[in-house]
């Protein structure tokens, strides 16, 4: 008699999963529900500072018409793009990348392109370069540039951001200030107020970075959550003792104060977003204001900046996670640019500047972040903020900032894929680090690489050996620090 086969029993790969798991690959890229929600509760408090930020940077600045835009409105439409875009970026590309405006091209936007137009005409350029950056992608040519990138080249910009990232959780926390000129010295920034952490701030940053390290060290999950918050908490009830207060008061500087937000409960927690600058664009006046070479210099700027902006940011993001192929390519690279494309145009439209990709997302990835679903977590949140600013007010910088300092360690690491014997390959990507963090600028240290590489390559009679695409990128970086005298002579 013929036994009865028996049926296997499922093993952990076999078991069935949800759609939305298989949709969003949760289970293949070794992630949770779980580790999706705390990655996109750290990726929104580290990067929930552009709320509060953006509105400061644009609400200070007049149009050539001496008007300015409204702080309120601003913070709103800020918040409502970042989460529509950030949940976009999610449900399209499936990747845990954030998105908001863009520091750095927002203030060029406010104190560059918009004294010579209106607000309107300022932020239809922005609208066009998005548009443009989107051809690019639809085209192909913007993935093929990518591509055209050295593996090593890549591995570089990852590490140029992880130190980036970390100065800038430095700066920010004011555990590291710029030195006055008038002091006499020729070192451009020491640790806190003459040398020494005498502010509560700073300490509070120390802390969080301290907390963080031990609770990261002995792998406890949601360790940069957990340091951001319990610093959050420390940071209210020091303010509610010691009343120190914003950095500014009254217009006058106040070095003992919190960086920006100052960690004190509101009284109104919920309020109606003010939306009114929505919309609120005009493509083709400009042409005629400005005269169309400052506007074609204008938008080429604002998509250099963001185009290879946005390709770093990819690349250190995939590489802290894990996602990157054998090419450096993180999944689904094309749909990743489209919105990142049409985040730019998005923030145009709605008055707030270009919209773009936020390398703090690699703190939701170091807490576990791999799909999408952490985006859907952290554009709630965004959305969610445009009814309760108040609240999102609470976590200051000196809370944030730890977990971009512990982020910046991690994407460190990637240092030793780098052939540093190869000077060929080792010199780009020096430049390519430390230009990132000593220009304040991912667009500088990508440029300087390039170049340098196209260089050397051409100098050794090695020029086949770079894409010709690569030599175009090149020419276009050259154009782009040159743009100050060409933007003279134009003029």
């Amino acid at each position: 008699m013929t036994e009865a086969p028996t049926t296997p029993r499922p093993t952990a790969d076999d078991r069935p999963v949800s759609g939305f798991d298989r949709y969003f690959s949760i289970s293949a890229r070794g992630s949770s529900i779980g580790q999706e929600v705390r990655g996109g509760f750290a990726t929104f408090f580290t990067m929930a500072y552009i709320v509060v930020l953006n509105p400061l940077i644009l609400g200070s600045a007049t149009d050539a018409s001496g008007v300015h835009l409204a702080i309120a409105a601003i913070a709103a439409a800020t918040a409502l793009v970042a989460g529509v875009m950030t949940i976009l970026m999610g449900v399209v590309a499936r990747f845990p990348l954030a998105l908001a405006a863009g520091l750095g091209v927002n203030a060029m936007v406010a104190y560059e392109i918009a004294p010579q137009m209106t607000w309107a005409d300022a932020m239809g350029l922005v609208v066009i370069e998005g548009v443009l950056i989107a051809i690019l992608v639809l085209t192909g040519l913007r993935e093929s540039i990518f591509r055209s990138v050295p593996t090593q080249l890549k591995a570089a910009i990852g590490v140029g951001i992880g130190l980036f990232l970390t100065i800038i959780g430095l700066v920010d926390a004011g555990f590291v200030r710029r030195i006055p000129d008038a002091a006499g010295t020729t070192v451009p920034v020491g640790l806190g107020i003459n040398g020494r952490l005498v502010t509560w701030p700073a300490l509070i940053f120390v802390f969080a970075l301290l907390l963080t390290i031990i609770l990261f060290v002995r792998k406890v999950r949601g360790a940069i959550l957990i340091g951001i918050l319990s610093a959050t908490v420390l940071a209210v009830i020091v303010e509610a003792i010691g009343k120190i207060g914003p950095s500014f008061v009254d217009g006058k500087p106040n070095p003992s104060g919190w960086s920006l937000n100052v960690p004190k409960l509101s009284d109104t927690i919920v309020d109606l977003p003010d939306l009114s600058l929505l919309g609120k664009f005009n493509v083709f006046h400009s042409w005629q204001t400005a005269g169309w070479l400052v506007v074609l210099m204008f938008v080429f700027t604002l998509l250099i900046t963001d185009f290879f902006d946005t390709m770093g940011t990819m690349v250190a993001v995939g590489q802290e996670g894990g996602l990157l192929d054998e090419n450096g390519m993180p999944p689904r690279t094309r749909e990743i640019l489209l919105v990142d494309s049409i985040a730019a145009a998005a923030g145009g439209a709605a008055s707030v500047s270009s919209n773009t990709s936020y390398i703090e997302s690699a703190s939701g990835v170091a807490e576990g972040a791999r799909t999408g679903v952490a985006n859907l977590v952290t554009g709630g949140l965004f959305l969610l903020a445009m009814f309760i600013a108040p609240l999102v007010t609470v976590v200051p910088f000196e809370a944030a900032s730890a977990a971009l300092v512990i982020v910046g360690f991690l994407m460190m690491t990637a240092v030793r894929s780098i052939d540093w014997t190869d000077y060929e390959i080792g010199v780009p990507a020096f430049l390519t680090i430390v230009l990132m963090p000593f220009t304040y600028s991912i667009s500088n240290g990508i440029g300087a690489g390039i170049i340098a590489y196209a260089v050397i390559k051409l100098a050794c009679g090695k020029a086949r050996q770079v894409h010709p695409l690569l030599y175009a990128v090149a020419a276009l970086f050259v154009v782009y620090f040159l743009r100050g005298p060409i933007e003279t002579l134009i003029s």
